[in-house]
Protein backbone atom coordinates (compact mmCIF):
# COMPACT_ATOMS: atom_id res chain seq x y z
CA UNK A 1 0.00 0.00 0.00
CA UNK A 2 2.88 2.41 0.74
CA UNK A 3 3.98 2.12 -2.91
CA UNK A 4 0.58 3.37 -4.06
CA UNK A 5 0.85 6.41 -1.79
CA UNK A 6 4.45 7.03 -2.80
CA UNK A 7 3.33 7.08 -6.46
CA UNK A 8 0.50 9.47 -5.51
CA UNK A 9 2.98 11.79 -3.76
CA UNK A 10 5.41 11.67 -6.67
CA UNK A 11 2.59 12.46 -9.11
CA UNK A 12 1.62 15.56 -7.11
CA UNK A 13 5.29 16.55 -6.87
CA UNK A 14 5.95 16.17 -10.60
CA UNK A 15 2.53 17.49 -11.69
CA UNK A 16 1.42 19.87 -8.93
CA UNK A 17 -2.21 20.92 -8.98
CA UNK A 18 -3.05 24.60 -8.64
CA UNK A 19 0.57 25.69 -9.11
CA UNK A 20 1.50 29.16 -10.34
CA UNK A 21 0.62 32.80 -9.76
CA UNK A 22 -2.97 33.79 -9.01
CA UNK A 23 -3.88 37.13 -10.61
CA UNK A 24 -6.31 39.04 -8.41
CA UNK A 25 -5.46 37.10 -5.24
CA UNK A 26 -7.10 38.63 -2.19
CA UNK A 27 -4.96 36.72 0.31
CA UNK A 28 -1.26 35.85 0.05
CA UNK A 29 1.32 34.41 2.42
CA UNK A 30 4.90 33.21 1.97
CA UNK A 31 6.78 30.99 4.38
CA UNK A 32 9.79 28.71 4.55
CA UNK A 33 10.82 25.67 6.49
CA UNK A 34 13.98 26.88 8.24
CA UNK A 35 15.21 23.31 8.73
CA UNK A 36 15.53 22.50 5.03
CA UNK A 37 14.80 25.66 3.04
CA UNK A 38 11.51 24.52 1.44
CA UNK A 39 9.34 27.49 0.41
CA UNK A 40 5.64 27.96 -0.25
CA UNK A 41 3.66 31.04 -1.27
CA UNK A 42 -0.09 30.43 -0.94
CA UNK A 43 -2.53 32.67 -2.80
CA UNK A 44 -6.30 32.69 -2.38
CA UNK A 45 -9.08 34.53 -4.17
CA UNK A 46 -11.86 34.87 -1.58
CA UNK A 47 -15.21 36.46 -2.40
CA UNK A 48 -17.43 38.63 -0.19
CA UNK A 49 -19.19 35.51 1.16
CA UNK A 50 -15.79 34.19 2.40
CA UNK A 51 -15.79 31.41 -0.22
CA UNK A 52 -12.46 30.49 -1.82
CA UNK A 53 -13.05 30.96 -5.53
CA UNK A 54 -9.51 29.99 -6.51
CA UNK A 55 -6.22 28.92 -4.98
CA UNK A 56 -2.68 28.74 -6.30
CA UNK A 57 0.73 28.16 -4.81
CA UNK A 58 4.32 28.66 -5.81
CA UNK A 59 6.98 26.64 -4.12
CA UNK A 60 10.23 24.84 -4.21
CA UNK A 61 11.52 22.06 -2.05
CA UNK A 62 11.22 18.38 -1.38
CA UNK A 63 8.57 16.03 -2.74
CA UNK A 64 6.76 15.91 0.62
CA UNK A 65 6.32 19.68 0.98
CA UNK A 66 5.30 20.26 -2.61
CA UNK A 67 2.98 17.24 -2.89
CA UNK A 68 1.36 17.94 0.46
CA UNK A 69 0.59 21.49 -0.65
CA UNK A 70 -0.72 20.36 -4.02
CA UNK A 71 -3.06 17.85 -2.35
CA UNK A 72 -4.22 20.48 0.13
CA UNK A 73 -5.11 22.97 -2.59
CA UNK A 74 -7.48 20.46 -4.15
CA UNK A 75 -9.60 20.65 -0.99
CA UNK A 76 -9.75 24.44 -0.76
CA UNK A 77 -11.71 25.62 -3.81
CA UNK A 78 -15.40 26.25 -3.20
CA UNK A 79 -15.14 26.05 0.57
CA UNK A 80 -15.62 28.87 3.03
CA UNK A 81 -12.80 30.07 5.22
CA UNK A 82 -14.75 28.75 8.22
CA UNK A 83 -14.95 25.30 6.60
CA UNK A 84 -11.20 25.33 6.08
CA UNK A 85 -10.49 25.92 9.77
CA UNK A 86 -11.01 22.19 10.44
CA UNK A 87 -8.01 21.30 8.30
CA UNK A 88 -5.28 20.44 10.75
CA UNK A 89 -2.00 18.59 11.16
CA UNK A 90 -3.63 15.15 11.35
CA UNK A 91 -5.72 15.81 8.26
CA UNK A 92 -2.71 16.83 6.17
CA UNK A 93 -0.59 13.91 7.38
CA UNK A 94 -3.51 11.56 6.65
CA UNK A 95 -3.71 12.93 3.10
CA UNK A 96 -0.17 11.73 2.48
CA UNK A 97 -1.03 8.18 3.48
CA UNK A 98 2.46 7.18 4.58
CA UNK A 99 4.33 7.56 7.85
CA UNK A 100 6.24 10.84 8.02
CA UNK A 101 9.38 10.94 10.13
CA UNK A 102 9.71 13.65 12.79
CA UNK A 103 12.39 15.32 10.67
CA UNK A 104 9.92 15.67 7.76
CA UNK A 105 6.81 16.83 9.66
CA UNK A 106 7.47 20.51 8.96
CA UNK A 107 7.97 19.68 5.28
CA UNK A 108 4.54 18.05 5.21
CA UNK A 109 2.87 20.90 7.11
CA UNK A 110 4.41 23.88 5.29
CA UNK A 111 1.46 24.17 2.88
CA UNK A 112 -1.04 24.13 5.75
CA UNK A 113 0.97 26.79 7.55
CA UNK A 114 0.94 28.93 4.39
CA UNK A 115 -2.82 28.38 3.98
CA UNK A 116 -3.49 29.46 7.57
CA UNK A 117 -1.16 32.44 7.15
CA UNK A 118 -2.90 33.47 3.97
CA UNK A 119 -6.46 32.99 5.19
CA UNK A 120 -6.20 34.21 8.79
CA UNK A 121 -2.73 35.58 9.39
CA UNK A 122 -1.88 32.63 11.66
CA UNK A 123 1.83 31.99 11.58
CA UNK A 124 2.41 29.19 14.11
CA UNK A 125 3.26 25.73 12.86
CA UNK A 126 0.09 23.60 12.77
CA UNK A 127 -0.25 21.81 16.09
CA UNK A 128 1.57 24.57 17.95
CA UNK A 129 -0.32 27.29 19.77
CA UNK A 130 -0.61 30.63 18.02
CA UNK A 131 0.60 33.49 20.29
CA UNK A 132 -2.37 35.31 21.81
CA UNK A 133 -4.84 32.56 20.90
CA UNK A 134 -5.83 31.71 24.45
Amino acid sequence: MDDLYRDYILDHYKNPRNAGELPGATHRYHDTNPLCGDEITMMLKVNDASVVEDVRFIGRGCAISQASTSILTEEVKGRTLDELRVLDRDHVLGNLGIPISPARIKCALLGLKALKGSAWGLTAWPGEEEPGSR
